[in-house]
């Protein structure tokens, strides 16, 4: 099979980035070993304080964050990163090349019931005039990522990564430590019987939302004339994963009940690598009201609905919007 360093360079990365990606991935590759543990580690179960997003953290958040941040801060490569879990960007080396953003551990929630979990980042060019603790230089819209991708720690360890030559699939082997490619240049077939969305929501979405699931759920005997299947992980690593395997739609719509804000899911640590890695796979990613990798940042933070997916289904699904 082939290596990781073998597709990156059959992809045309420059060293500095492949560098930077097996860096990143030595970092995954201890959050790895720090979730198998689990209760054996005492990592299990949630700390006493809250994240920038409100959210209260759990033990194995910190844990990957701090991971994370400390082998990317000391790699040389990297001007900046900025963390789901961190109020503000974290500045690195002057002449670092590259910024990192990442969510540590996406759908950890599910840690303490023993779920699928994982790591999902993105990288972009640093602009070389900004200091390295300006949050302005984040604001890029995804069309400017370079890399993006996500390791899902599950019965096995995979990677699904991207650099803009399609989006390739790698499982770590754990007998010599290295990823290894176990499906190139990925396609999500066009069409699909699957949906994986939160139907909890359902009456806080806005009316489009609300009559394509209706219409879903109605199947071989609604409009659309053939029975779905709905999947739900409560990990958007999870459910993308899928999808990317075997087709479907993922779906966090806009929640009416705070018109602040516009979404779940963060523009740059969530939307935006996924976006890039389901568009390399021949699917789309949208938000109901434009394309995910067109939306120009406004602040690190930034929330945005998401559709991603197999490519007739997400267009069939915008067809409500319009």
């Amino acid at each position: 099979m082939k290596r990781l360093n073998t597709q990156l360079q059959e992809d045309g990365c420059p060293l500095e980035l492949i560098l930077l990606i097996r860096t990143l991935l030595a970092a995954c590759k201890e959050i790895s070993f720090r979730v198998s543990q689990g209760a054996l580690a005492g990592v299990l179960g949630s700390t006493l304080s809250d994240n920038v997003q409100g959210e209260r953290q759990k033990k194995l958040d910190v844990i990957a964050n701090h991971i994370l941040r400390d082998i990317l801060s000391e790699s040389g490569y990297v001007k900046a990163v900025s963390s789901e879990e961190e109020d503000n960007v974290i500045g690195c080396h002057p002449d670092g090349k590259y910024l990192v953003s990442f969510d540590p551990l996406d759908g950890s929630s599910n840690t303490d019931v023993n779920s699928l979990i994982g790591t999902i980042f993105s990288i972009m060019h640093a602009p070389q005039w900004m200091e390295p603790d300006d949050p302005s230089a984040f604001l890029q819209p995804g069309t400017q990522q370079v890399a993006a991708g996500y390791v899902l720690y599950g019965p096995s360890t995979m990677l699904a990564m991207t650099t803009g030559r399609g989006t390739h699939l790698y499982t770590l082997d754990k007998t010599h430590g290295g990823f290894l490619v176990t499906k190139a240049n990925v396609q999500v077939p066009e069409q699909t019987n699957e949906f994986a969305i939160n139907s909890s929501n359902q009456r806080h979405w806005e009316e489009p939302m609300q009559s394509y699931v209706t219409d879903l759920i109605a199947g071989s005997e609604g409009p659309r004339k053939k029975d779905f299947n709905m999947r739900w992980v409560a990990a958007m690593v999870g459910d993308i994963h899928r999808v990317l395997c075997r087709g479907g739609i993922f779906a966090y719509p806009f929640d009416k009940r705070n018109p602040a804000i516009p979404g779940k899911l963060r523009l740059q640590y969530e939307a935006n690598p996924m976006a890039f890695l389901m568009e390399q796979a021949g699917g789309l990613a949208d938000t109901g009201h434009g394309r995910i990798m067109e939306v120009m940042p406004t602040e690190i933070h930034q929330r945005v609905p998401v559709l991603l997916g197999s490519k007739d289904e997400v267009e069939t699904c915008l067809t409500y919007y319009r």
